[in-house]
């Protein structure tokens, strides 16, 4: 055979070339980024539309509806989904693994701009996303203080910290949560409006036309040359007071008559929590290139080196470290690897009974593994669980070649032949066999690889692995096996000599294994004259099988796991308030510290509910699985009211209910009541937990309805109303303004709290006569009533 000849004449040559695959293994794993699962990019992309103030109808009607259409010449589309919700649609475009994700954003951009001018102009620009695990935070962080104010720990976050996690080699995005958004507010007065006569667009108009600077041209020489700047910009909330909003003859109107202005923080649509209490989240994201262990390292010292420099009482904590539990992952997976590698080397040395022998057929693990690193680097692949499991599985397979090889040379050495003929003879006459049966494996596991679908991206890195390494394995039997056979291998006539310590134990127990073997010979040959009884034994094996694991296995795309964080997610009513939103989190998160294995609870809230991670600690520190607990919160959830309480305990699913089933149809109504039919029978079914409904009820809604005619004769148009009623009820940002330290904030107009609180405020809200300074309520030109949106 010309690679066992080759390398028993060789032998310098062989192993230099082992030991450079080896290098190149060693360099290649050097080189290999380390994450927790693989990176399958999802095909997946995400068109999150704002609209601010229009119900989910509305944007179904007039958002939505336009843009499928548009959307279903894209070719290559799997599925689409669409979600109006109250302010804002959200279209998610399922494309095919082969589609080319960056013709398919263009396709879509490309898609929304051809029905661009058939979409509301209130529309904020649609957002285009696309879905990547990558892009998920790796490491969640907390900043807290009990000496800081809530808008000082805001300040600290936006304009300090997050720099310096940016700066991070491998960060990608870092987000702030829960933090107070500084801009200057300038809250209008209704009643002030209505005295001085003043209409919310006359503030809107004057706040752009006299906070601004810009460019005017240039003053040209004849050898040189001078720009012009107009400095427009007001440098305080003061001289934003100033500002001259309308004039009535020698009558003066200026914006602090009719407004209070401020350097304060815009209106909150969330809060971040931790342990009840106001923090600021921060989250970072790793960028695809990088490794999640690297960048959590680098985060994990930057977080200590920040703590040091902190006030007295203020800390940033790490809530979620995906670097640790990545490498936890993988520890346990490599402690696995290295614990079966330990085992099947005890085992070939029990049956060989010579430490020689050993030590040649283990030599095809290390060799193999570390080989196999390369083809795992040159398919792009990262060391995650998936490639580090089909190393795990394939440990067996690897030392199989080499100890079948090794086994038929000691055979022939036993006939009397000399250890390079045995070597040589050896090898070449199993050669076939053992080849055949690296193939057979190859051959089961290559198509695993090309499976379509998400399944084939997760398993590719895993079959390939498994591939590449039994094939380094055979290349290493036929080459380092039979050459160190050959020079360094048991002395001729070794097994006749006398045993002594182990050896004589071992050697009993291989009489004893040999005399077992007999027998079982015998049980061979009863099979093959009984083959009828054969075939009847193995059909009811196999029924036995599936029906123990119809009963009593189940099916999943990933094994449950035991985390050390379990969520709760709350859903509170359509029409509830970002108030009422936080005390049901907070009263969820309440409960779920009372359980003993609770560290600590991290809740975010928005105006629809919210979530709340609860850290139990790690499996290794507490009795109970992450499914007891969660059956234990299941019923303190059980007593609250008030809001729809789902308990996550298996967070693999993305954290969401594991099985979900869409309906589909044209009718709302007739969906809705097969919809609810349906989960009344699922909710008897044995096992079923928190069965709910995406959908919600309406929320409720003033609708103004103008007087046509009457408005018209006054001049005033629809859109001269929803601007006023926009700018006053949803704010509007007029410009910027650079604060004392140089950063530049967004200027907000709006109503002051006090004047959005009823719907009384909306029919006194003045409203600007065409072509005049009068101003009459919204309420004699509009009638407005109270409905469902």
């Amino acid at each position: 055979m010309f690679l066992s000849d080759f390398s028993i004449k060789r032998p310098l040559a062989t192993v230099v070339i082992i030991i450079a695959v080896m290098c190149l293994g060693l360099l290649a794993l050097k080189k290999l980024r380390v994450n927790q699962i693989p990176d399958v990019e999802q095909p997946v992309l995400v068109i999150n539309i704002p609209y601010p103030g229009a119900s989910p109808e509305t944007v179904e009607r007039e958002v939505i509806n336009r843009i499928e259409k548009s959307l279903q010449s894209i070719s290559g589309v799997y599925q689409l989904r669409s979600t109006a919700s109250e302010g804002s649609a959200s279209i998610v475009i399922i494309f095919n693994f082969n589609k080319n994700m960056i013709q398919a954003s263009d396709e879509v951009r490309n898609a929304i701009g051809s029905v661009r001018y058939k979409l509301p102009v209130e529309m904020r620009e649609p957002v285009l996303q696309r879905i990547d695990p990558s892009e998920q935070p790796i490491m969640q962080l907390a900043l807290s203080s009990t000496t800081q104010s809530h808008a000082e720990i805001s300040r600290l976050a936006e304009d300090s910290l997050s720099d310096k996690f940016r700066g991070i080699d491998g960060v990608a995005t870092v987000n702030v949560g829960g933090a107070l958004k500084r801009e200057l507010s300038v809250l209008l007065r209704a009643e002030k409006l209505r005295e001085y006569n003043v209409s919310v667009a006359d503030v809107v108009s004057a706040l752009r036309d006299q906070n601004a600077t810009a460019p005017v041209g240039k003053i040209r020489g004849v050898l040189e040359e001078q720009n012009i700047r107009l400095v427009g910009r007001i440098e305080s909330p003061a001289e934003f007071e100033q500002i001259v909003i309308k004039r009535r003859g020698d009558e003066v109107v200026r914006l602090g008559q009719v407004a209070s202005t401020a350097d304060g923080f815009a209106e909150l649509n969330g809060f971040s929590l931790r342990n009840g209490h106001p923090n600021v989240g921060i989250s970072i994201t790793r960028s695809r290139e990088a490794s999640t262990v690297t960048v959590a390292n680098k985060v994990r010292a930057l977080v200590a080196e920040i703590n040091k420099t902190l006030p007295a009482g203020t800390t940033v904590e790490v809530t979620q470290d995906g670097g640790k539990d990545a490498e936890n992952s993988l520890n346990n997976v490599i402690d696995s690897l290295m614990f079966g590698a330990v085992l099947t080397i005890f085992v070939v040395y029990v049956f060989l009974n010579s430490w020689r022998s050993t030590l040649i057929t283990a030599l095809s693990l290390p060799t193999s593994v570390i080989a196999a690193f390369i083809a795992v680097w040159l398919c792009g692949f990262t060391l995650n669980f998936m490639t580090l499991l089909g190393l795990s599985l394939a440990i067996g397979v690897l030392i199989d070649d080499a100890i079948v090889v090794r086994e038929n040379i000691v055979r022939h050495m036993e006939l009397g032949a000399d250890r390079r003929t045995a070597a040589s003879k050896g090898t070449q006459e199993i050669g076939l066999a053992v080849a055949a049966t690296t193939f057979s494996i190859i051959a089961v596991f290559i198509p695993v690889a090309f499976m379509p679908g998400v399944s084939g991206e997760w398993f590719r890195p895993f079959a390939l692995t498994v591939a590449s390494s039994v094939m380094v394995s055979l290349f290493i039997s036929f080459t380092l096996d039979p050459m160190l056979s050959a020079y360094w291998g048991d002395p001729v006539g070794h097994h006749l000599l006398p045993k002594t310590g182990i050896s004589r134990w071992l050697a009993k127990f291989n009489i004893w294994f040999d005399h077992q073997s007999d027998r079982y010979g015998h049980v061979i040959a009863w099979a093959l004259h009984h083959r009828r009884w054969m075939a009847i034994i193995a059909g009811l094996s196999l029924v036995g099988a599936l029906t123990l694991h119809y009963f009593f296995g189940g099916s999943s795309f990933l094994p449950a796991s035991n985390a050390s964080m379990i969520a709760i997610d709350v859903r509170t009513p359509s029409s509830s308030s970002l108030e009422y939103a936080r005390l049901k989190v907070e009263r969820a998160a309440e409960l779920a510290r009372t359980l003993p294995e609770t560290v600590a609870t991290n809740s975010t809230v928005n105006p629809a509910g919210g979530r709340v991670y609860v850290d139990i600690g790690k499996s290794t520190e507490r009795k109970r699985s992450a499914g007891e607990i969660a059956v234990d919160l299941r019923t303190l959830m059980a007593r609250l009211i008030g809001a729809e309480y789902v308990v996550l305990d298996d967070l693999n699913n993305g954290a969401r209910k594991p099985v979900q089933i869409q309906f589909y149809g044209p009718d709302s109504r007739r969906l809705m009541s097969i919809t609810n039919d349906f989960m009344d029978k699922l909710s008897h079914v044995k096992g079923a937990v928190d069965v709910g409904l995406s959908e919600q009820s309406p929320k409720d809604e003033l609708k103004i309805e103008l007087n046509r005619g009457l408005a018209n004769s006054l001049g005033i148009s629809v859109n001269d109303a929803a601007q006023a009623l926009r700018v006053a009820f949803a704010g509007v940002e007029v410009g910027d303004w650079v604060d004392p330290t140089g950063e530049s904030r967004d200027v907000a107009v709006r109503l002051h709290p006090d004047d959005r609180v009823t719907a009384e405020n909306i029919e006194h809200l003045p409203i600007a006569v065409g072509g005049s300074s009068m101003m009459v309520p919204l309420d004699q030109i509009a009638t407005i009533t109270m409905g469902k949106g």
